[in-house]
């Protein structure tokens, strides 16, 4: 990897942390594929910001969870089919054409669908105390 290319990677990741930080407050916006777009940036760019990732209190657990499983906690599964069903609700209704509307309809419920048959696990603690470092 040149030296160009971690500070790109880097700032990426920063932008899609920002991205993800913003989605808790604003519900159109997804939150977790932002956080570990981040983690994934940050791996290729930053091993102190990727560690610091990782072992965050809040986002730490949905990350391992989802690289060591590839699942979700029932928690934030919830959350998400939630969001996705309020957000692509508010969407269609806002949305001036039928056709339009249909294709995030069905957008909507592909999404709804993927999340739904995510396998579910309960998030583990992050990395720095369960030993993992």
């Amino acid at each position: 990897m040149t030296k160009l290319s971690k500070p790109i990677w880097c700032f990426f990741g920063a932008v899609a942390l920002i991205l993800g930080i913003v989605g808790i407050v604003l519900p159109l916006l997804p939150t977790t594929p932002f956080i570990l777009l981040s983690c994934a940036c940050f791996s290729r760019g930053s091993e102190r910001l990727h560690h610091w990732l990782i072992s965050h209190p809040r986002f730490g657990p949905v990350i391992v969870n989802w690289q060591e499983h590839r699942s979700l906690s029932p928690v934030v599964k919830k959350r998400a089919l939630v969001m996705i069903v309020l957000s692509f609700a508010f969407s269609i209704y806002m949305m001036p054409l039928p056709a339009v509307k249909s294709a995030v309809g069905v957008m909507g419920v592909v999404l709804f669908i993927w999340i739904y048959r995510l396998p579910e696990r309960e998030a583990i603690a992050p990395y720095e105390e369960s030993g993992k470092i």
